[in-house]
């Protein structure tokens, strides 16, 4: 839903300020079309369907995975390509995995969506419609900014939304916002930031020079100072980082690889998620085993560490797999 448009609309129409707030209330607790609002008069709905449109994006196809998870692929106005995923979990958790951009122009190489072409970034209502999209689907409560794109490419549409997700259900401390390190915006949201937002890394190897081959932003914004605003991060916010790694055979898993991530990181700011690689075609997956080592360094170091449940992964809609290759 575009809410600037909607606010615009209703202007024009001569309605009184509070009506945008109540159309956008509806939306919020999940119902599916202007026709539901039934504090709205009939003619003011009626005349909302007619001229516009109560989503910004498309749904080409759903698919639900063996596991419940569910992804969705919506075409944005102009025809670009946007992947969103629903994970349940047996605890009762639903959250959200949400794209800032169609397709991602850094290349990391594990990851699909680096494959694809990169076509723009995403609105703030184009990001908050693939949420509104599941919150008709059933309730949700957390919400990862983890999907298709980099996040700090598009920071104000991002926080944009994130800033809407409270009335879906969503506060600001169960949504996080993940980075593969891109400085510019990082420090933004460091410095502007005062909701209780979670910040995330996408990390992947200890050393520079093998995160400059998994991941080209490397080269332009090398490890010591991306750390080192993850630093002022948990100084600031007392917050700790969360580090994703996906655990690739041969490449980054072995235990000398762990012991150095265990150096390179304080255990005070960082907790570390451990991620089975979900196969895109240009790795293979580090073994139980393998990952078992890894993780048991890291815990002798007392570096906080989790091995991420995988969710989705037969439908693509595990983490790293989202392509939308249908388009």
């Amino acid at each position: 839903m575009d809410r600037a448009l909607l606010r615009d609309h209703l202007d024009a129409a001569g309605e009184p300020a509070y009506r945008a707030w109540q159309v956008w209330e509806w939306a919020a607790r999940g119902v599916g079309g202007y026709g539901e609002m039934t504090n709205l008069p009939v003619e003011l709905r009626s005349g909302l369907q007619r001229e516009l449109p109560f989503s910004t994006l498309e749904v080409e196809r759903e698919e639900q995975a063996r596991d419940g998870t569910v992804k969705t692929l919506f075409h944005t106005h102009d025809g670009h390509p946007v992947e969103a995923v629903l994970m349940r979990y047996r605890d009762g958790r639903r959250s959200l995995c949400l794209s800032s951009q169609s397709g991602c122009p850094l290349t990391c190489t594990f990851c699909a969506t680096g494959q694809m072409a990169f076509h723009r970034n995403l609105t703030g209502s184009e990001i908050l419609d693939q949420a509104l999209h599941f919150r008709r689907v059933e309730p949700v409560d957390h919400a990862v900014f983890m999907g298709m794109g980099e996040p700090m490419l598009n920071i104000d549409s991002v926080l944009d939304a994130a800033r809407a997700l409270p009335d879906l259900g969503i506060t600001s401390r169960r949504t996080t916002i993940s980075t593969v390190g891109w400085l510019p915006g990082l420090r933004r949201f460091v410095d502007e930031v005062s909701e209780p937002i979670r910040l995330a890394l996408s990390l992947h190897a200890p050393t520079d020079e093998l995160r400059s081959e998994l991941m080209p932003v490397n080269v332009r914004y090398p490890l010591a100072d991306v750390l080192a605003e993850c630093a002022r991060y948990h100084e600031l916010r007392h917050r700790k980082v969360f580090v994703e790694y996906v655990m690739l055979d041969g490449i980054n898993d072995r235990v000398d690889q762990a012991r150095a991530l265990a150096a390179l990181l304080d255990p005070k700011i960082f907790k570390v998620n451990l991620i089975p690689y979900n196969p895109t075609g240009m790795y293979g997956g580090s073994t139980r085993k393998a990952i078992a080592a890894f993780k048991d360094v890291l815990d002798r170091a007392r570096l906080p560490a989790t091995v991420r449940l995988t969710r989705g992964r037969d439908i693509q809609a595990a983490c790293g797999q989202l392509a939308a290759t249908s388009a």
